[in-house]
């Protein structure tokens, strides 16, 4: 199954905003890096709702995408979660650590992608 990594980031978008993730960006980042097309950056209010959040859209991209999984990084902490899908990387972030990484400066060049005005 090819999967689009559009839809797969506005899905992650819609996943994360049933769990109460706030601050969204989408960044493409195709034509300035080649580890993905887009970040998917949001914030969660604890490291509970941030690890919601992350099993969240594990489980919405799972079912929707044939079992597709990513690799994970910070899960047990739920301050910094990372869920790597190779052409979409989802960071989720408690805000002391987002402000910290300021990922949205860092990757300043990104266009930010436009999402739905329901999140």
């Amino acid at each position: 199954m090819t999967v689009e990594p559009r839809e797969l980031a506005d899905l992650a978008v819609r996943a994360a905003g049933d769990k109460k993730a706030y601050d969204f960006k989408v960044l493409d980042i195709s034509n300035i890096s080649s580890i993905a097309d887009f970040f998917v950056i949001c914030s969660g209010r604890s490291s509970v709702n941030v690890q919601a959040i992350a099993g969240e859209i594990v489980d919405k991209v799972k079912e929707q995408f044939e079992g597709l999984v990513p690799r994970k990084e910070g899960v047990r902490e739920g301050r910094w979660i990372l869920l790597d899908y190779g052409d979409v990387v989802i960071h989720l972030f408690q805000e002391e650590e987002r402000r910290f990484y300021n990922l949205e400066r860092l990757w300043g060049d990104a266009p930010v992608v436009r999402i739905s005005a329901s999140m």
